[in-house]
């Protein structure tokens, strides 16, 4: 049996990411994958169009993912991760991706590309140490910041979590802070965990 029909059979013809029925072809799930259908996954071309061009992504169009992470499949399982992590800022999907457990092989899958994507064109984000910060990371402050505007102050060691990048500043993130959504420096921040 070819890939194809496996896939096919497997995902009762529908998409593994959406359960569209039309426009369905095999996506090979990367990196290092072998062709065959453990590593394959069944998708219709909406889903292919915005995995392959991420910065159209329709977060609304994700919201599918709330069923299909719960595959036993770990190929779906790893592009539900992956697509949850990148789709972070919005709190629907950090509460999915929280919710979502992957054994450590299938963890490790999931995690491969952040060691191999390239520098984006927006440019990245990096904590003061010089670490990589992703949408969702939870950074630490590492100095008192005067909030302007809000009447507070930021003190140092507090925990930020699920934070948002600026996309157009790589020198600033987002995160809520005393139940306020500010504007952060990254190097007055540290990633943790």
């Amino acid at each position: 049996m070819s890939t194809e029909t496996d896939l096919q059979a497997r995902s009762e013809s529908k998409c593994e990411l959406c359960v569209s029925t039309e426009n369905l072809g095999v996506y090979e799930v990367p990196p290092g994958s072998d062709g065959g259908a453990d590593a394959c996954i069944c998708i219709c071309q909406t889903c292919r169009a915005q995995i392959e061009n991420l910065e159209t992504i329709d977060a609304h169009h994700w919201r599918c993912l709330s069923d299909s992470m719960w595959t036993p499949v770990p190929a779906v399982q790893v592009m539900a991760w992956r697509l949850l992590k990148r789709l972070s800022s919005e709190a629907w999907a950090r509460d999915q991706l929280e919710m979502l457990y992957l054994d450590e092989e299938t963890q490790a899958w999931a995690q491969a590309l952040d060691e191999e994507t390239p520098v984006t064109s927006t440019g990245q984000h990096f904590d003061s140490n010089g670490a990589v910060l992703n949408s969702g990371d939870t950074v630490t402050l590492i100095k008192d910041l005067n909030v302007k505007g809000a009447g507070f102050t930021a003190k140092r060691g507090t925990a930020v979590r699920g934070i948002s990048l600026v996309m157009d500043n790589p020198q600033h993130i987002e995160g809520r802070v005393n139940g306020q959504q500010i504007v952060i420096l990254t190097e007055f921040v540290r990633k943790t965990g």
